[in-house]
């Protein structure tokens, strides 16, 4: 099996992208990509939140003629997204796309291919091969064999006009089915791999599930990219990947929210205040970790190893760090001062 560090490594942009240890988080815009404006607006929303590289769909002509205008907004790598117009792609290209996914499934004329590939080469734009278990070509079946023939039959066109700067991604709806087609992919190729979910669901139950099945395949040592695809804002798919990568110590420079489940001693507004916290931890990129907890009993006791943290009381709570305390705080200024004592971190 090829692990993220033995597949082959391109640029994406400024990128290094495969053949190390490195997996960069990704999301889509749900904006009309022809309006810049608001394109552009919600991509650099998303850089600060984490997102490495971002993807765009390509509906129409305008679509892709604005690439142009948005690349000159924004930092962070862009992907065309093209489904069944081959001209779409062209046009991508030609108006800065860093990067193009192509769907197997629906894109097969090879002669639009080899211009594809022609243009691509001429301007270091890598192509990422798209399978999805829901549009395979009809005479292959929905099977973790299927998927990855899928993305063999378009591999080799790509490598018979000597291009290699190939990404693929294999998603299915289903966990087992995603996590057996880019186990068998890993064995197959040694192509960078974006792994995903896909149609995973809402902001509760797509939030599950992409996190199992990423984590489940990440646990393979394979992976390069990681997108949560959710029904809900983009916002929240890279928080939860940011999230992901922490839990299983893929990245370090994420921060850590303890906060302890509520109970009938509680005897504060707990709630509101850790989710405010985790809001404003998530645009930090520092590792460290913070605790938000109910009482005394499981405060700077459980939680001693965190950086910062507090353990509430009536209308007020004792401010701690590494376990030790440090002073009270009134219930009106914890917020602030927790804020406060993030930044000095």
């Amino acid at each position: 099996m090829y692990k993220r560090e033995q597949t082959i490594n391109f640029k994406v942009k400024d990128l290094s992208f495969g053949g190390n240890n490195n997996i960069y988080i990704q999301s889509m815009t749900n904006t009309k990509t022809k309006n810049v404006v608001e394109t552009v607006n919600q991509i650099n929303k998303l850089a600060e939140a984490g997102c490495d590289i971002i993807r765009v769909a390509i509906f129409d002509k305008e679509d892709a003629i604005s690439v142009a205008k948005i690349k000159e907004s924004i930092n962070i790598p862009l992907v065309c997204d093209i489904h069944f117009d081959p001209m779409l792609a062209i046009l991508a290209i030609l108006n800065g796309a860093d990067k193009i996914r192509l769907n197997p499934g629906n894109i097969t004329d090879k002669d639009k291919i080899k211009e594809i590939v022609s243009l691509c080469k001429e301007r270091n734009v890598p192509i990422r091969i798209g399978v999805n278990g829901g549009s395979l070509p009809k005479d292959l079946p929905r099977t973790k064999e299927g998927i990855v023939e899928a993305a063999k039959r378009h591999i080799k066109i790509l490598e018979e006009l000597d291009f290699h700067n190939i990404c693929l991604s294999l998603k299915a709806s289903d966990i087992d089915l995603a996590y057996e087609s880019y186990k068998l992919a890993a064995e197959t190729f040694n192509y960078p791999l974006h792994i995903g979910i896909t149609e995973a669901g809402t902001d509760f139950s797509g939030l599950i599930k992409s996190s199992i099945g990423i984590a489940k395949i990440l646990n393979l040592g394979i992976g390069n990219t990681i997108r949560v695809s959710l029904t809900s804002d983009p916002l929240l798919e890279v928080r939860a990947a940011r999230e992901i990568l922490k839990d299983l110590k893929l990245k370090t420079n994420i921060p850590n929210l303890i906060s302890c489940p509520t109970c009938g001693r509680i005897q504060y507004n707990m709630i509101p205040i850790a989710r405010e916290i985790e809001e404003y931890l998530s645009h930090i990129n520092k590792n460290i970790t913070v605790a938000v907890m109910g009482c005394a009993v499981n405060g700077p006791g459980e939680a001693k190893e965190a950086d910062l943290g507090i353990a509430g009381g009536v209308g007020e709570a004792l401010l701690f760090k590494k376990g030790q305390i440090i002073r009270k705080i009134k219930e009106k200024d914890i917020i602030s001062e927790l804020k406060k004592e993030i930044d000095k971190l």
